[in-house]
């Protein structure tokens, strides 16, 4: 049994304000093409269709038009959705899907929804748990001990009537303790979403989204294939790949992957000015890429930004790299920063401001546990 393994699409996103639907069309096109060399029996796509949970028409019609590439490849699809979907929106149509082989897992409701593919060692069980959070899962079991990530996903997945016999897939959109995290990721207060890999330990591969690097986490088969696309300056030296899984009898499972070449790649130059606008120096190189331009002149250079995207046109981002940002400890952006601050890191900012002195310990888990409880008792409320 043949599967590939893709996650974190997010199509629609924006990255520092350029557009990547054309790269994202690109790259789509090039795993459909993957996918007719390798024919495998089922395409998991493991959460984070979208960037948004409202996306645009365009991202909305580039998905729809990969799926009907996908089935007309003659394979099986099965499809969850991930922290930055709407679960609603994404089953929307799910059972009218599954005739034609898309398998779409629908909103939670305390039950997971499960699919089987047949080959020549019996049954492949494959069971498809959208992203969800402890809320979600207190809803439907309240007498169950449920207060962290750990608890919600070990409680959703005892009802399952899995069989220990039989090969077992399990398709979820979570963040694995230990797990690398890129900067174009979400991230919860305090590292709250954290679950623990030994929850996974009765399947027999783990098919996870939420990671943005492709990597195991724990043991081999309970992995994070990672974006098919660079998202953020810290993945400049990933190697991006759709993940493929060849399941044999019970127990034999073969991990490799197929890289992926964009139409952009996503990269940093560094130096002088004069050297990054020196004809001699820029000529041969890739310059419709998307670029990090890191100057490390003493003096700024006036209007650098206009400048140097005279000559590389998708520059995304300058920094200065010099005796002065130095003794700051960091670079010095003349951009806003990628990743997004989260509520307890700005509150610890503003209060050290007012106050001269950073929160001690204690209050800066009062001050978790307090984000955490209002988050969720606004999906409550939901």
């Amino acid at each position: 049994m043949k599967l590939i393994h893709l996650s974190d699409l997010h199509l629609g996103k924006r990255l520092n304000e350029f557009s990547l639907l054309e790269d994202q069309r690109y790259i789509l096109a090039e795993i459909v093409r993957v996918v007719g060399e390798e024919r495998p029996e089922g395409v998991i796509l493991a959460g984070d269709i979208y960037d948004k949970s409202m996306p645009s028409a365009e991202a909305v019609e580039l998905f729809d038009d990969f799926l009907v590439r996908l089935v007309r490849q003659n394979t099986q699809v099965f499809l969850i959705s991930g922290n930055h979907d709407s679960a609603e929106r994404i089953a929307f149509g799910g059972r009218l899907m599954m005739p034609s082989g898309v398998h779409v897992a629908p909103v939670y409701g305390g039950q997971v929804y499960s699919a089987a593919l047949e080959d020549r060692w019996g049954t492949v069980c494959l069971y498809m748990l959208p992203f969800i959070k402890p809320v979600h899962v207190r809803r439907f079991y309240p007498d169950a001990e449920i207060s962290t990530y750990t608890d919600a996903l070990r409680t959703a997945l005892a009802q399952l009537p899995a069989d220990p016999q039989a090969r077992n897939v399990l398709i979820t959109h979570q963040f694995v303790t230990g797990a690398q995290r890129s900067d174009s990721e979400e991230i919860s207060v305090g590292g709250s979403d954290n679950v623990d890999a030994a929850v996974f330990d009765s399947f027999d591969y783990v098919a996870l989204g939420h990671i943005h690097g492709p990597q195991q986490a724990g043991r081999e088969t309970v992995r994070y294939c990672g974006t098919p696309l660079k998202y953020s300056f810290s993945e400049m030296k990933h190697i991006k790949s759709v993940t493929v899984v060849e399941l044999a009898e019970k127990g034999s499972v073969q991990i490799r992957t197929v890289p992926l070449k964009p139409l952009r790649d996503l990269r940093e130059i560094r130096g002088f000015y004069l050297e990054l606008t020196n004809k001699a120096n820029y000529e041969n190189t890739p310059r419709e890429d998307y670029l990090r331009a890191v100057l490390t002149d003493e003096n700024s250079i006036p209007d650098a930004m206009a400048k140097l995207r005279i000559i590389y046109p998708n520059l995304m981002t300058l920094e200065y790299d010099n005796a002065r940002t130095r003794s700051r400890g960091a670079l010095e952006s003349l951009e806003h920063t990628e990743q997004k601050k989260q509520p307890l890191e700005l509150f610890a900012q503003f209060y050290e401001k007012q106050n001269n002195q950073s929160m001690n310990a204690e209050q800066t888990q009062f001050l978790r546990d307090m984000i955490e409880k209002t988050e969720n008792e606004t999906e409550e409320d939901a």
